[in-house]
């Protein structure tokens, strides 16, 4: 009877505890600054958030349990714009891209480079220039083999740093994913090994890419969509076949993979041109960018809402 009361009051209070604990948990993130327009987030396995912002290119990051975004990288060199960042805990890097959105100018810019920072402490660990001076690097995904797989979308390449290389090389080109930007966007494993890419365009486009047993590249294939997409942006592997995709349009969607198809389901609908998306748990944090305040002639002169990151439940 005793040992019975004991189970009853320890369940009582862990009931407690975890109703207080969702309560306390935030339901959005505060990004400071009026010109960070935030362009990618990724999280680590104690909830921590990491946030990549194009308008100030600095790196921000949100400790577990927080509601806010704090300094975390300065202002990248150069005049550079941060857009992917990586979490790679398995090397303990954070991988960050810079970029110069001059290159889409008819000035060029610069030529894009792919960082790694201690995860922990931010100190510089290595720098890797893109291939040939060109390109605009973008989004990551790390493979099983501890590689990184990086976008460019520039030119209709997955550029890949193998481990412990000291340089990028070309992994795959092909004009299919179009050139001259922007368009290869979004890079994530599926549960089949293929890569999963897509393009930042109106008409936005899904890819798979084969990954030989060797490592090389393989078929690429245009998968067929169950509805049509708007500015694809970041895809996050969640679980199965199942994959998650912002659409700048202002969605996050559950994309679930069928041979050479893909049903497109939106979980979400009317953020203000969201740009990415990480999971902690079983919540989807998606990015509001704004990105349209600095593109958009329409939008001169007038001042986006406060950036946030926004909690979605996954069922």
């Amino acid at each position: 009877m005793r040992q019975d009361r004991r189970a009853l009051a320890l369940a009582g209070v862990l009931s407690l505890t975890l109703a207080a604990a969702a309560q306390a948990a935030p339901d959005r993130i505060s990004i400071p600054g009026e010109h960070t327009f935030p362009e990618s987030i990724t999280s680590t396995s104690d909830g921590a958030l990491y946030i990549g912002s194009l308008g100030d290119g600095v790196v921000l990051r949100v400790p577990p349990g927080s509601a806010t975004a704090e300094p975390f990288l300065p202002k990248a060199d150069g005049g550079m714009s941060v857009l992917g960042v990586l979490a790679d805990e398995g090397s303990g890097t954070l991988w960050v891209c810079h970029s110069d959105l001059a290159v889409f100018g008819e000035t060029g810019g610069k030529a894009a480079t792919l960082q790694a920072y201690d995860l922990r402490s931010g100190s510089h660990k290595a720098s890797y220039p893109f291939p040939g001076g060109t390109g605009f690097c973008n989004d990551m995904v790390v493979a099983a083999d501890g590689g990184l797989f990086v976008t460019d979308t520039l030119n209709p390449r997955i550029l890949r740093l193998d481990k412990g290389a000291k340089s990028l090389s070309v992994w795959l080109e092909n004009p299919v994913f179009g050139k001259g930007g922007p368009h290869l966007d979004g890079i994530a494993f599926g549960r089949d090994g293929s890569l999963y890419v897509n393009t930042y365009q109106e008409s936005a486009k899904l890819f798979r890419v084969g990954v030989t047993p060797g490592g090389g590249p393989g078929e690429v294939k245009e998968m067929g969509t169950s509805r049509p997409l708007s500015y694809a942006d970041a895809i996050r592997r969640l679980d199965g076949d199942t994959l998650l995709m912002i659409e700048g349009a202002g969605r996050l969607d559950r994309v679930t993979i069928d041979g050479d198809k893909a049903a497109v389901t939106p979980l979400k609908d009317g953020f203000k041109l969201p740009v990415s998306v990480t999971v902690v748990s079983r919540t989807a944090w998606v990015l509001e960018g704004q990105l349209n305040y600095l593109f958009d002639p329409a939008m001169k002169g007038k001042k986006p809402a406060p950036f946030e990151a926004l909690a979605v439940p996954l069922p």
